[in-house]
């Protein structure tokens, strides 16, 4: 069975001037790869890797170009393109992706880059794009626990902080005041479950919640300072740019890490940095 818009390891069947057919299933037959894709030697009998879509006249075809989504992929694509009919992205293969008007929450303009799913149109059969992505998340119930790591992807950037997809099925929040580092729509990362709220909204977080935070944070500043000779330039006044060059963490977790660590008696909280205790 051919997957549309994904990834299919097909058989060579027939070889042609113009490239090799592959073996497809009863509803497509066979498919054309055309011969700028077909690696050099290939013979009949040898199974290739190779993405199958509908070229600009709508038949089926493959390539073993990789484009940068595929059908149920959430991914940011750059609109090259827009009509009365919908916007054009490029999304990495010679025919551009559409997002149909009609799924567009607001026009697209071109030149932006946007966040879209793909996903294959029931109707149509053709593979499209949409900004509507609440239709495609929070369908399954959410059994997370806090704590759990998770995979990220921001999606929206609201006056609250960051809107999130989680593990690609569900929507979360990053409250801005507890990020750090550049965060931005499309941006992929490991995330954590920080809380789920009566209403059943998610909070996020980027560090792991609780105890074992400061314990890993408190290990990098120990290993940190044994490296360095027992002193670091990284003080609580240091800058929230700083603090996460250096340990890939927010100020205020590491000052509350470092006062800890002053607390046992380990370190010496200086004005320019802290210093190991002898």
């Amino acid at each position: 069975m051919l997957n549309i818009g994904q990834l299919n390891t097909l058989e060579v069947v027939k070889i042609v001037d113009f490239g090799v057919y592959l073996d497809g299933d009863d509803d497509y037959g066979n498919v054309l790869l055309p011969k700028r894709y077909v690696p050099d030697g290939a013979e009949r009998g040898d199974r290739l890797e190779v993405f199958i879509y509908f070229d600009s006249e709508d038949q089926i075809i493959a390539t073993t170009e990789m484009p940068y989504g595929m059908v149920g992929d959430f991914v940011r694509l750059k609109v090259v393109g827009a009509t009365n009919v919908g916007a054009f992205l490029d999304w990495g293969l010679s025919k551009d992706l559409l997002v149909p008007f009609s799924e567009q929450r607001v026009p697209l303009q071109e030149g932006k880059e946007v966040l879209v799913y793909i996903y294959t149109d029931n109707a149509s059969g053709r593979i499209v794009g949409t900004t509507k992505l609440n239709r495609y998340l929070d369908k399954t119930p959410a059994l997370y626990q806090p704590g759990d790591e998770v995979s990220l992807q921001v999606a929206e950037i609201t006056d609250l902080g960051f809107k999130a997809i989680i593990n690609g099925e569900h929507w979360g929040l990053l409250f801005r005041a507890e990020t750090f580092g550049k965060l931005f729509v499309g941006k992929k990362l490991k995330g954590y479950i920080k809380a789920i709220r009566p209403d059943g909204k998610i909070d996020l977080a980027l560090q792991k919640p609780g105890r074992d935070k400061l314990d890993d944070l408190a290990e990098k500043i120990m290993t940190s300072l044994n490296k360095k000779g027992g002193y670091i330039a990284i003080s609580d006044k240091s800058s929230p740019d700083d603090i996460f060059a250096a340990f890939r963490t927010s100020k205020a977790t590491y000052k509350k890490t470092i006062g800890n660590l002053m607390k046992r008696g380990l370190i010496k909280i200086e004005r320019e940095g802290i210093r190991l205790c002898e």
